[in-house]
């Protein structure tokens, strides 16, 4: 769960300072002009322990401004929501007690009050050209933007391949329902595959924050690729979690993101998430599915309409052997709802078929 807070607390911070903002536009300023600077976001009681001498300012912000008042040697202190300059040219004085992995004076300065104050501070280096983020526990040094598409474009590559994978992972649990043939072992596999993909596709939104304006294509790269992927995963663990209730499939899904990289590729963790004991025998064991996914393939089929279905028949094996008139008494079902749900089942099962053998 602290992982997890971290990860969205860098995820904010980076769309603070992200290309195309202002507050952006003012820092490269700085940091072309070599002249360094020290910049606190918020102003609160804590902030205003640290900070001693300077002049008040509390004008509008502006990138032009940003960059005339950090000529000086102080630091600059702006409102919470970046609209306004409060103080310049101030001395900030952090508690020395506080540790400090940074060698230099503006760097660890900047660390300190960033743990001190829990404030955004940005430190941009005179000599190396780097702009570093503190607040609290975390560091981050922005990269280069080339740098950062570079790698983008590599993620996007590598996602491709693991959405390939996962297509064909799930095409084969499609052909092995329909011959009731699934095991845990089985349905551990595609969960594997689809965390795999949303952990790159998570990856690589950090990069398309970070690029702001600049991370449009790869954005849109991104919104194609993984298209229907977290439907798909609700739905696959609705079809065989225990217990398959939202908000324990919402448990699940967190819990899944908390899994190391040598725990997701071992199917014993995601078989006890399941909510199974995992023996060697337990993992072979068969396994029906509740036909929930399937059943989402199906034009205009709405969820309460397969929550009817799954109550009624428990599993697809019975779904698919149910008849028009077993399936028109189900609440909420017609007779043109019934044919259209078991062409449609029938029509899926061709095609996984055929894919198959292709």
């Amino acid at each position: 769960m602290k992982e997890q807070s971290q990860l969205e607390t860098m995820n904010q911070l980076l769309q603070l300072v992200a290309p195309g903002t202002p507050f952006r536009d003012g820092l490269e300023n700085v940091l072309r002009a070599k002249t360094g600077a020290l910049i606190v976001v918020g102003y609160s009681p804590e902030v205003m322990e640290v900070v001693d001498g300077g002049f008040s300012i509390n004008c509008d912000f502006s990138p032009n401004y940003l960059y005339e008042l950090a000529k000086m040697d102080g630091a600059i202190i702006l409102s919470e929501d970046m609209r306004r300059i409060l103080y310049a040219n101030t001395q900030l004085i952090p508690n020395s007690s506080i540790p400090s992995i940074e060698t230099g004076i503006r760097h660890r300065t900047a660390e300190r009050v960033g743990k001190q104050t829990g404030k955004l501070v940005v430190s941009i280096s005179q000599r190396r050209n780097i702009i570093t983020l503190y607040q609290g526990n975390l560091r981050y040094a922005l990269k280069e933007m080339g740098n950062i598409l570079t790698k983008a474009n590599q993620a996007i590559q590598t996602l491709e391949k693991y959405k390939a994978v996962l297509g064909q992972s799930f095409k084969n649990l499609s052909v092995l329902e329909f011959e009731e043939l699934v095991t845990l072992q089985e349905v551990a596999h595609v969960v594997q595959r689809v965390e795999m993909v949303l952990r790159v596709k998570m990856e690589i939104k950090r990069y398309v924050t970070e690029l702001g304006t600049e991370g449009r294509l790869i954005a849109m790269q991104l919104e194609e690729l993984v298209d229907g992927v977290d439907e798909d995963a609700w739905y696959l663990l609705k079809d065989y979690a225990k217990d398959n209730s939202d908000e324990k499939i919402r448990e699940i899904r967190l819990a899944m993101k908390k899994l190391s990289s040598d725990e997701l590729l071992d199917a014993s963790p995601i078989i006890r998430l399941l909510g199974y004991p995992h023996t060697a025998s337990m993992a072979e064991e068969s396994i029906s599915p509740r036909g929930y996914r399937l059943l989402n393939k199906i034009p205009r089929l709405p969820l309460i309409i397969m929550n009817n279905l799954v109550e009624r028949f428990a599993r697809l094996p019975h779904i698919m052997m149910a008849t028009i008139g077993e399936l028109d008494d189900v609440d909420g079902i017609g007779e043109v709802r019934a044919r259209a749900i078991k062409e449609g089942l029938k029509r899926i099962q061709d095609q996984m078929f055929i894919d198959r053998q292709i």
